[in-house]
């Protein structure tokens, strides 16, 4: 018996009451596909949940478990606070006990931002520049004349500055930024093609522009066809210098145009602010076409793609400039900072030196901190998302990972799976989903979900040991130790696609000749250059389907009807059958319910609290007015048919009344990506990643290219999964296609007809191309790193 230190009361022997709390507990989960599941999961161990793709993995990690737990951090803030976060639906789950402080680590691409970079996106940027500020020569000024986002600003006048109840007036105000004037930061320069904007040989009244919305007749068209500034009778290529200014360049002024005040400038100031100043990615398809052909970016004369002003290169450490310092490789920056010995700043070198350390020892250290951030893959993102953790001094907090051995070849897997283990080590909860079995290996728990997916999916099918799952009957378990063997016989190209002295990023100066008419892999390790060959080098053309990780944008209105095309068809299907107009069958148009406006669910604000999300009473939830839902096709009505599945509706359509072959076509191809469980109408919101990734390739398959570059397209893809996307590659092959595929898998390397593999390290220390040949030469020679691992895989 032991006394407590206040009362001196005997205290009984045995564990303490607060160390009983060692399992979270989730009871009743619903959230999405599950079907009302209850686990638990042991903290401070590593759990991995594995499972095919679309089984509810995500749902029950980030829906549930991650989204409870930032939900009540959340609260514990003032109400003025969290006016300004994003309020977070309580998930639907009957108890969650036993949460502790979750941190989601997750694949969601960085922002495209042109002045995000690696460096931005950590805090190794902000050190640096505070560095520069104390130690570089000359001395230009604080940390902001360093940075490539603060411009120089100087105002002259009277200034009033308010401090409490004085007011002085200044005549002057001063701020030094490192932003170059010329491209404002972005270290590239747009230049406009004219050749796309008009026809000089037509006059504005034959039709001259050739922009979309420019239509004759319109207002963006009449603004320069009746501003009397130009003669529009005239062909463009007769203009004057000084019509052909007023028409390109003039400046913003207000005028009567059509007896209508309103505000004329030059055709290409006003290009760039309608289209130029929009993120590319949001665009409407046909603009985005217009844009990637008028506009051309090259690398800013003025600051050389540095981003920085003349001042902020100018200052230097040890003759480096704050530019060379974000253009080195990491590698050889935390070489050079571990050589600047300055006691006044050792604090900061320290910091700095542990940052950049960090991302050597997560594998990141090939990429320079001026990278933008919107190039680096699903993998590399997540894997800078880590190093802000990585020196963390907090335990006891989940960590929540989705799948973060993506990218990574087989080599780099070993070593994330030392760091999921040293975050468990300092007493955290880690919880990953993921599907490599060499890091479902390393669990001390794992959950398997299944037996399907979508509507098949959502139970638990396996919770246990490592040795529990491998001895089971579940799909992972059977598929646990699958080994593909190499091909016996490959394939005979029908042509090459030849690619010469490619540079892009640390290529170099490569010369290689890619097979057509077959299936090319080229692979590895992370940052030895593949995308840069594959996406840098092989020109983006007619002929080229590319189909790359970035994220589906879409909406909680967005489905994979809207997003595939699909609905097109069928709302033409259904207004021609009952002679109505096709609008009335869409939830984004006509059609839609008055009281939710075609969301099928009403968003009520709790103001402080989370808002909560009710069915809509009106048209419990099926989002169409109740009089479209009297018009039928084959017996069905619109939201009956946004409720089946892909499969359902693929049927449905085949024949019968409802036939409708442009629909039964795009069915066909997400049926052969494996999306056959999918409902039509399900957001593309609550899509994993996995599925949206094959929902994108689903929708390319329909182009009209006789190439095909796949960028990773095992990406969130079940063991299981996996075999299905190799049949589908194989029909690509078969149909005439040729597929070049940017991969890890060794899975997909083994049944590859041709592999280029480049090394033999990352960033500088990679860029060449050290095998070209079959996937059984590979295994033979065993040369490379993918030569070792493979030969292991394949059991060679």
């Amino acid at each position: 018996m032991s006394q407590t230190p206040r009362t001196g009361k005997k205290r009984p022997a045995g564990p303490h009451a607060a160390d009983s709390h060692d399992t979270i507990r989730v009871l009743g989960a619903r959230e999405n596909n599950l079907k009302d599941i209850s686990i638990e999961i042991p903290k401070r161990r590593l759990t991995v949940f594995t499972g095919v793709s679309g089984s509810g993995k995500s749902s029950l990690v980030f829906d549930t478990i991650a989204a409870e737990s930032q939900r009540l951090i959340n609260e514990t803030y003032s109400a003025f606070v969290q006016g300004f976060m994003p309020t977070l639906a309580r998930p639907e789950v009957d108890v969650l006990e036993g949460l502790t402080t979750a941190i989601i680590v997750d694949q969601q691409r960085m922002g495209a931002d042109p002045r995000s970079t690696v460096g931005t996106a950590t805090d190794a940027n902000a050190m640096l520049r505070i560095l520069f500020s104390r130690l570089g020569k000359p001395h230009i000024g604080p940390p902001s004349a360093y940075a490539f986002n603060v411009p120089s600003v100087r105002a002259s006048g009277a200034i009033t500055v308010e401090r409490g109840n004085k007011k002085a007036v200044r005549a002057t105000f001063e701020r030094t930024g490192g932003m170059c004037p010329r491209c404002e930061g972005r270290g590239s320069v747009s230049d406009i093609d004219l050749t796309q904007l008009y026809d000089d040989t037509k006059s504005l009244d034959e039709g001259a522009l050739t922009i979309p919305g420019y239509t004759p007749g319109g207002w963006n068209y009449r603004l320069y066809s009746e501003s009397g500034l130009v003669d529009p009778a005239k062909p463009i290529r007769k203009y004057t210098k000084k019509e052909l200014q007023a028409f390109l360049h003039h400046e913003p002024t207000r005028m009567k145009i059509a007896g209508i005040n309103m505000t004329y400038e030059g055709l290409i100031p006003r290009i760039q602010k309608s289209f130029l100043a929009k993120d590319k990615e949001g665009m409407q398809p046909h603009i985005r076409a217009f844009v990637d052909r008028a506009v051309t970016f090259t690398t800013c004369p003025e600051c050389e793609g540095t981003r920085l002003s003349e001042g902020a290169r100018a200052s230097k450490i040890k003759k480096v400039s704050i530019a060379d310092a974000c253009a080195m490789q990491i590698s050889d920056l935390a070489e050079w900072v571990r050589g600047l010995d300055e006691p006044s700043v050792a604090p900061l070198l320290t910091a700095l030196r542990d940052t950049l350390d960090s991302f050597v020892e997560i594998g990141l250290g090939y990429l320079s901190l001026d990278r933008p951030a919107g190039t680096l893959s699903g993998g590399e993102a997540q894997r800078v998302k880590m190093i802000r953790h990585l020196g963390s001094s907090l335990t006891d907090v989940t960590y929540v990972f989705d799948e973060p051995t993506i990218g990574l070849h087989p080599h780099d897997i070993q070593r994330m799976n030392d760091l999921l283990l040293r975050l468990r080590d300092k007493g955290n909860t880690v919880l990953v989903v993921e599907h490599k079995p060499e890091t479902i290996a390393i669990a001390d728990h794992v959950v398997d979900l299944g037996p399907g997916a979508g509507t098949g999916g959502g139970t638990v099918c396996f919770e246990g040991t490592v040795e529990g799952l491998r001895a089971g009957d579940t799909i992972t378990g059977r598929h646990f130790d699958d080994r593909s063997s190499v091909k016996e016989t490959v394939r005979t190209p029908t042509g090459t696609l030849e690619i010469r002295g490619a540079s892009t990023h640390n290529l170099r100066d490569v010369d290689v000749d890619i097979p057509l008419g077959v299936l090319a892999v080229v692979t590895g390790v992370a940052g030895s250059g593949k995308s840069s060959l594959v996406h840098g080098s092989i020109p983006p053309g007619e002929d080229v389907v590319s189909i790359d990780q970035g994220a589906i944008r879409g909406s909680r209105r967005s489905n994979p009807a809207t997003y595939t095309g699909l609905l097109e068809p069928i709302r033409k299907a259904f207004a021609k059958a009952n002679d109505v107009k096709p609008a009335l069958f869409s939830a984004n148009s006509e059609g839609a319910c008055p009281t939710c406006n075609g969301a099928g669910v009403i968003y009520t604000d709790l103001a402080m609290m989370a808002g909560v999300a009710t069915t809509c009473e009106d048209c419990e939830g099926r989002r169409f007015q109740a009089s479209v839902l009297e018009y039928h096709l084959g017996g069905k009505d619109i939201s009956e048919v946004l409720a089946m599945s892909v499969t359902e509706a693929e049927e449905f359509f085949g024949d019968g009344e409802a036939r409708t072959p442009a629909a039964h076509k795009i069915l066909e191809r997400l049926a052969d990506v494996g999306l056959g469980y999918l409902s039509l109408g399900q957001p593309l919101t609550t899509l994993s990643g996995g599925e949206r990734q094959r929902l994108k390739l689903a929708t390319h398959m329909g182009d009209k290219g006789g190439i095909y570059v796949l960028d990773e397209p095992t990406t969130g893809l079940h063991l299981a999964d996996v075999e299905q996307l190799l049949g589908l590659l194989d029909r690509l092959v078969d149909s005439g296609k040729s597929v070049i595929v940017v991969e890890h898998h060794q899975a997909v390397m083994a049944h590859a007809d041709w592999i280029i593999d480049l090394g033999p390290g990352a960033g500088h220390d990679g860029g060449t191309i050290v095998f070209e040949g079959t996937p059984a030469k590979l295994v033979a020679d065993r040369a490379t790193l993918t030569g070792e691992h493979l030969a292991a895989y394949v059991g060679a």
